[in-house]
């Protein structure tokens, strides 16, 4: 039975988040007062054109912190507003065009301008403005880092870092919207549009929750966020099933990898091995290579290193330069280590996380190379996207933060990032893309979702991954537009 059924027999109990940030308060964020206007505001900003007629305005946000302590520590937060120069010649014709504010992956990731100017000129085609939010902590965002924690303790970090899911960022958003739209008298103009790619859309149902009378639209790809689940475990049960079928796919292309990998992780296994930038490579982070297995030629790409690798200790007896600096660029927890850190919080409610991936592939002796080393023939599995302690020894820019890590896989108090009651009284109209295949974000457990919260219409394509909006941009956009207009036969 699945959980949505267990649901409507009454089988799993839906009740609205119960607090808003830890252990500051006991009413849900869309009960909370309003912020006062003395502690958000905007600061200078910065506008120009560049090539393809697109107008840039560079933003930037004090906010505070914790909004349970509005006068307290502030942040900044950048968002890069742009439109089609040609439709906004002047500050009047700006102001008419609609906002849809485009939530980035993660968690931990900015909205670098390379990456969102494609996705940006194919939605201002549609006659919106756009907004393309570096979260807090990432990009121009007052970023975490272990240089911005430093002279922190350990507890003090773990604190600092609970202000950075979703709940806050949502939170954010909807300041920064007030500062935007709150002057304009119509109620309807002062609501936006949302899109939410991967757990950007994970973001989106947390505004839903909260703050589903700011929203005109809400559009998903890549994104619906398992929300019926309390802790990590169930998603990584679910996603270590499709880890296994693309490692199969990947040896079944390359079955001459299987004896290849067991030379590169016996070798790794007996030397120590350290990456240009002091890290650490050690069987597990090779294996972390797998977690591009769910996106367009990630496949490729993991056999194109192991090619190397091999040749390499073929040819000289051990890994160069070239190889290990190509490893190490295949991975972002250096440089984005919210990525790290609050991975698996981002699914906690009122449950601690415990490192819940490394628990899940514990039992799983094909993803564990002390249990299958001696077994010649046997393949040894790539993982994906699960983030093991290990990760904070191996990663050099992750080891000031290993205490830290751990007080957080093991806090318990974590506050509802979803109003399940209101979700399923939904009336704000979401379209996603779901990707049948995707690594990610299983997709059974979108379906319960799907099920369990109305007025959601998908797209279902066992043609892309993860990647599609990046790889496709015209087409899933394109798809995404043309079903929100809801038009039946």
């Amino acid at each position: 039975m699945t959980n949505s059924e267990r649901l409507h027999r009454g089988e799993i109990t839906l009740s609205s988040s119960t607090s808003t940030s830890p252990g500051s308060q006991d009413m849900p964020p869309a009960a909370m007062p309003p912020i006062p206007a003395s502690t958000v505001r905007e600061d200078d900003s910065e506008t120009y054109i560049i090539s393809d007629g697109v107008k840039v305005v560079e933003r930037y946000f004090t906010l505070p912190l914790d909004y349970a302590c509005p006068e307290g520590p502030k942040i900044r937060v950048f968002a890069r507003n742009m439109m089609s120069a040609e439709k906004a010649k002047t500050a009047e014709e700006q102001a008419e065009l609609p906002y849809l504010v485009y939530l980035q992956g993660g968690p931990g990731f900015e909205c670098d301008m390379g990456s969102v100017s494609g996705v940006a000129a194919e939605i201002h085609k549609h006659g919106y403005q756009t907004l393309w939010l570096d979260q807090r902590g990432t990009g121009l965002s007052t970023p975490l880092s272990a240089e911005v924690l430093e002279g922190k303790n350990d507890a003090e970090i773990a604190n600092y870092c609970k202000h950075f899911r979703a709940d806050n960022i949502v939170r954010d958003c909807e300041a920064i919207r007030e500062i935007l739209l709150g002057h304009k008298e119509d109620l309807e103009e002062r609501k936006w549009t949302i899109m939410g790619q991967s757990f950007g859309g994970f973001c989106s149902f947390t505004y839903l929750s909260f703050y589903p009378d700011s929203l005109k639209e809400v559009f998903i790809t890549g994104g619906i966020a398992p929300l019926l689940l309390d802790d990590p475990v169930g998603n990584y049960e679910a996603t270590s099933k499709r880890v296994v079928e693309r490692n199969k796919i990947y040896y079944e292309k390359y079955p001459q990898d299987i004896k290849r990998v067991r030379v590169i992780l016996r070798y790794l296994e007996t030397n120590t091995v350290t990456l240009p930038n002091g890290g650490r490579l050690s069987v597990k982070r090779f294996q972390m290579l797998g977690i591009g297995f769910g996106m367009k030629g990630g496949i490729d790409d993991v056999h194109q290193l192991v090619l190397r690798a091999t040749n390499d200790l073929e040819v000289h007896g051990k890994l160069t330069y070239n190889l290990l600096n190509r490893v190490q660029e295949s991975h972002s927890f250096d440089q984005n280590p919210i990525y790290c850190i609050l991975h698996e919080p981002i699914y906690c409610s009122g449950k601690p996380a415990k490192w819940a991936a490394s628990r899940v592939l514990a039992s799983k002796p094909q993803f564990l190379w002390t249990e299958i080393k001696d077994q010649n023939d046997e393949p040894v599995y790539f993982t994906g996207e699960m983030i093991l302690p290990e990760m904070l020894d191996d990663f050099v820019n992750l080891r000031p933060l290993k205490g830290a890590a751990q007080l957080l896989a093991d806090f318990e108090d974590w506050p509802a990032l979803y109003d399940r009651e209101r979700l399923a009284k939904n009336t704000v109209k979401v379209t996603a893309a779901t990707y049948y295949s995707d690594m990610y974000v299983p997709f059974d457990l979108a379906q319960d979702v799907v099920e369990a919260v109305p007025n959601i219409e998908q797209w279902i394509t066992n043609q892309h991954f993860h990647s599609a909006l990046r790889n496709d941009t015209k087409g899933v956009i394109d798809t995404l537009f043309r079903l929100s207009k809801r038009e039946r036969d």
